[in-house]
């Protein structure tokens, strides 16, 4: 089978063929139909610094998939072949305190699919029939394989109440396009977003928002007063991993105002820690989904309106990788997708 792997250190991925995976007794084997690029694929593929500690070679790399059903382990029940599903890509050990108390995304000892064991950028991969998520016939594939993204986002945003209430979110990649339309959907007033890209600016107004900002260029308070807001932002959601993101973030949320982050930080942001303790902020962080209550609501939103079309910006065949790896680098794309024709 094909497979597009991290062979060793370095720069760049190899497309290789490699045997198809072997199917454990609580494994189920998924034939790929599409997979998406997440910012963790990119840091595997330039091999930076979190890569080289992180990831053990040879691997497959990839996370984000949809397909469907080969094979099911002989003590697999409930799962048939032929069902469309994806992936959640954290193994949890199930053992932990966390895990034992129905906080599986809270597991102190998470495996990654596609970091430490194969993923899905091959025709197959195989995980454990706990991690597979029946997708329904309302979603498409290329919406189905990026379940694992939108999740993020679902779970970020839902984690406050959104219900008329002005929502700013920092960093405009892909999933903070979709949290915009999650926070739309979820009853937000006002969804005011920042990014330096203005491709990325114009796609978080396709999905919804009320101003999408160009940081140094104008200023949120410029932004609240022309949407008529007179007191800051009641929910924040820190989607960039810059700090100074972070500190415009905080200095126009609104006291007893909410903020979740997911951005993950190159260096340690320098904060106004006064302004967070002062404005009695709530802060929360998010590390991928709740497992698997965020996958319902996803879903539910899908199959109730809402539209993720405009954050696939381009779909590639496997053999194309070098192309769309260099389109998410470069900030020409928002979300490419892998069409394995299977």
């Amino acid at each position: 089978m094909r497979a597009l792997i991290k062979s060793g250190p370095g720069l760049g991925l190899e497309l290789v063929e490699r045997p198809a995976p072997v199917v454990g007794p609580n494994d189920v084997a998924i034939a790929v139909k599409r997979a998406a690029i997440c910012g963790t694929d990119l840091h595997i593929f330039d091999w930076d610094d979190w890569a080289a500690s992180e990831v053990v070679t040879p691997v497959t790399v990839g996370h984000e998939f949809f397909g469907i059903v080969e094979a099911v382990g002989g003590q697999v029940s409930g799962i048939e072949i032929g069902e469309r599903v994806a992936g959640e890509g954290h193994l949890t050990c199930g053992t932990c305190r966390n895990c034992r108390a129905g906080n599986r995304h809270l597991c102190r000892n998470t495996i990654g699919v596609g970091i430490h064991r194969d993923g899905g950028f091959a025709d197959l991969v195989a995980i454990p029939a706990s991690n597979v998520y029946r997708v329904p016939d309302e979603v498409d594939d290329n919406a189905a394989a990026i379940l694992d993204p939108l999740g993020n986002a679902v779970h970020t945003a839902l984690s406050f109440d959104l219900v008329g209430e002005d929502a700013l979110i920092t960093g405009a990649g892909p999933i903070g396009q979709l949290a915009v339309g999650v926070a739309r959907l979820a009853g937000a007033r006002h969804v005011v977003v920042t990014d330096t890209v203005e491709d990325r600016r114009n796609n978080a107004l396709r999905m919804g928002a009320s101003l999408a900002v160009e940081p140094g260029a104008e200023s949120l308070e410029s932004a609240m007063a022309e949407l008529g807001m007179r007191e800051g932002f009641d929910v924040g959601l820190e989607m960039s991993g810059h700090g100074a993101a972070l500190d415009d973030l905080i200095s126009v949320m609104n006291h007893g105002g909410r903020v979740a982050l997911l951005g993950l930080y190159g260096r340690r942001p320098n904060i106004d820690m006064n302004a967070l303790i002062f404005k009695g902020l709530t802060v929360k962080g998010i590390y991928g989904r709740e497992m698997f209550e965020t996958w319902y609501k996803a879903t539910g939103l899908l199959t109730s309106g809402l539209d993720v079309s405009p954050v696939i910006s381009h779909v590639l065949p496997l053999e194309d990788f070098d192309e769309a790896f260099d389109l998410v680098r470069t900030g020409r794309a928002s979300k490419v997708i892998f069409d394995l024709g299977t």
